[in-house]
């Protein structure tokens, strides 16, 4: 019950017909790394848990890991892992923004483990979320905006509309072009 409190919306996948409202679509991605490198992770086991999980869920199209899990796996690894974990799906967002036609600069698998190993004295981590932070805003700013544009008219026509056409078109899939049937 404590659970589906703290949780807006599950997270469907029926398909087309599932939509989902992104209310935060101007998250301060510098400062929430910056908390997060002061907490050593810890801000995000609770923040993942209130709606970002599910959102990237329902972006990216599957179930990911629950970052907890993540989390523990990294005690042992020195948080190796869930920098590679979040490093995939920072990945994943980029192609995402690619594929709604969002323009550059994105979040990358370089730029997270990069800012994170390399940039660690200059604050690298908070870089890192900025920019996955800036790339997963304008991802949902976009869908936000594409689920109240109309659904296009369907510019085919059904056999049933124009018989003697569908009727040609059966006679050449029996009878193709230079042979006599």
């Amino acid at each position: 019950m404590r659970q589906q409190m703290m949780r807006k919306e599950p997270v469907r996948f029926d398909g087309e017909n599932a939509t989902m409202k992104f209310e935060h679509t101007h998250r301060p991605g510098f400062f929430l790394g910056f908390i997060d490198f002061f907490t050593a992770g810890l801000f995000f086991l609770v923040y993942m848990r209130l709606g970002l999980q599910d959102e990237l869920e329902y972006i990216l199209g599957h179930k990911v890991m629950p970052y907890w899990k993540a989390y523990l796996i990294g005690i042992p690894t020195l948080f190796i892992y869930p920098l590679i974990w979040m490093a995939g799906i920072a990945e994943e967002l980029k192609a995402k923004a690619a594929d709604l036609g969002i323009p550059k600069p994105y979040t990358s698998w370089w730029h997270m483990f990069g800012w994170n190993i390399f940039g660690l004295p200059l604050m690298g981590p908070a870089v890192a979320t900025m920019r996955f932070f800036d790339t997963l805003n304008r991802v949902e700013d976009r869908m936000n905006r594409n689920a109240l544009r109309p659904a296009p008219a369907l510019c085919c026509y059904s056999a049933q509309d124009n018989p003697k056409e569908s009727m040609h078109q059966a006679n050449e899939t029996r009878y193709p072009k230079g042979r006599k049937g």
